[in-house]
């Protein structure tokens, strides 16, 4: 194999493929739907990727079935014609967590699953390894701020970080030394149908650790576990009683510090227990806490100091889009935030709230996919009264067909807010610029997992 072809180049997952390949000196090419920072800069670092579905507009290069593997992600529809032209002409054809799996089958994979804080935590695992004596490789969800990356390679560690996707059931593909799960919030309905195959999905999951690792899973969560002989289990939480723990957590002036703990007889190298004071993330929003509570506990089996592991975590500049803050003064804060899930998105507000207590809090929430929006509606609903004010864009529709009657206007119906409203991406900032002019702008949330990210810098430069 000389050359691999990427149907669906862009996406997150998939772009971090690209990139280990183009690093591993193969020629890499790929069709995405729409151009995008991220496809860019794949191009700029090699790729020749293209836009338009047409066998015609690829390289002659991707065209040997004997020279070139294709990938694709499950997003891209069953009719697609550049993946109908290669499955019908003998190429080997593999999912793009199929790969992923085959590559780090011969490492030592740190996995991160779970419906939310899943990207944050890998990160935070990956970042604080990287920066200690242990290093890592990483495959991961976002792209991580201060490496300008989602990849990231190592000649000295078999640890590899990646981001355990439960879509289309592609964690099942991996085998992981040790996994962290984050959450089991009912998800991606349109393929599991319902909550009990969802949560069956990441029970099969947890009997793929390999007996010589781990699971770090946290506690309270409906998710039966099928650990092979071996396998150990540790619990963590935030202010109860876990094998690891945050106690003490203090917010205050900007920062969060928290305690991390160590319950006695968990790891051989603390019989008694043990206690880090003050820890403190580097991205202070209260549900980071969770996260780098199950970060801090990978990365001290993995290896990692005291130092390390305080550093690390206070080093930590955050993943893309998520609590990713563009303007931050006493007058006005505009943030943007991948949350997409009902549950996710309590926990994103709440912290804002909580951060920025006695502050007015807009969120403007573009809906990802019509199924999604039709079977999680009263939590969505739920979830987006918490804020002051609720603007509502209408439904991303990524990879579906529009559902009759499932529409923003109706979601915005549920919302029990006296303040909210649905606007088109088309009206929004000079909707925005209305209430920044009148002094009704304050605390601004951009959130969502579709195309809202392209309004953020255009918002920040009509609003700052």
């Amino acid at each position: 194999m000389k050359s691999l072809y990427f149907v669906g180049a862009g996406g997150i997952g998939m772009s971090a493929l690209v990139r280990y390949f183009l690093a591993s000196h193969y020629h890499v090419g790929g069709y995405d739907r729409t151009p995008s920072a991220l496809t860019e800069a794949l191009i700029r670092e090699g790729a020749d990727i293209h836009y338009e579905d047409n066998i015609g507009a690829v390289s002659p290069i991707y065209k040997d079935p004997k020279e070139t593997l294709v990938v694709y992600t499950p997003a891209i529809p069953a009719n697609h014609g550049e993946l109908s032209y290669f499955r019908e002409n003998g190429f080997e054809i593999m999912k793009r967590s199929q790969l992923l799996g085959l590559i780090t089958r011969q490492k030592r994979g740190l996995c991160v699953a779970g419906t939310h804080g899943k990207t944050t935590t890998s990160s935070m695992i990956a970042h604080i390894l990287k920066q200690s004596s242990v290093d890592c490789n990483a495959f991961l969800g976002g792209i991580l701020k201060p490496y300008d990356s989602n990849l990231m390679l190592s000649d000295r560690s078999d640890f590899t970080v990646i981001e355990a996707d439960e879509f289309d059931r592609s964690f099942h593909t991996l085998s992981p030394y040790i996994s962290v799960i984050t959450s089991c919030d009912a998800d991606h309905l349109d393929i599991y149908g319902t909550e009990e195959a969802y949560r069956e999905s990441f029970a099969h999951y947890t009997s793929l650790i390999r007996p010589d690792g781990a699971l770090v899973i946290h506690k309270g969560l409906k998710v039966e576990t099928r650990l092979q002989p071996g396998t150990r289990c540790f619990s963590y939480a935030v202010n109860e009683t876990s094998d690891f723990s945050a106690r003490n957590v203090r917010i205050g002036g900007g920062t969060i510090l928290f305690d991390f703990v160590v319950a006695p007889a968990v790891l051989p190298q603390y019989p008694e227990g043990y206690t880090f004071p003050d820890m403190e993330p580097g991205v202070p929003v209260p549900v980071n806490v969770d996260n780098a509570t199950a970060a801090l506990a990978v990365c001290l089996m993995c290896g990692c100091s005291e130092d390390e592991l305080r550093n690390g975590l206070k080093s930590f500049g955050g993943a893309r889009r998520r609590f990713d803050f563009y303007v931050k003064t006493d007058s006005f804060v505009l943030m943007d935030d991948y949350a997409h899930h009902p549950d996710e998105i309590k926990a994103s507000l709440r912290s804002v709230k909580e951060l920025f207590a006695g502050r007015h809090v807009t969120v403007v929430f573009q809906p990802h996919l019509f199924s999604r929006t039709r079977d999680l509606a009263p939590g969505f609903a739920e979830a987006l009264a918490i804020p002051d004010r609720t603007i509502l864009l209408p439904i991303y529709p990524a990879r579906e067909q529009p559902i009759p009657g499932v529409t923003s206007d109706w979601l915005l119906s549920l919302i029990q807010s006296p303040d909210k409203s649905l606007v088109s991406k088309e009206e929004l900032l000079s909707r925005l610029r209305a209430l920044k002019d009148a002094g009704q702008l304050d605390v601004l949330v951009m959130m969502g997992a579709g195309d809202i990210e392209r309004l953020v810098i255009p918002a920040k430069d009509a609003l700052a």
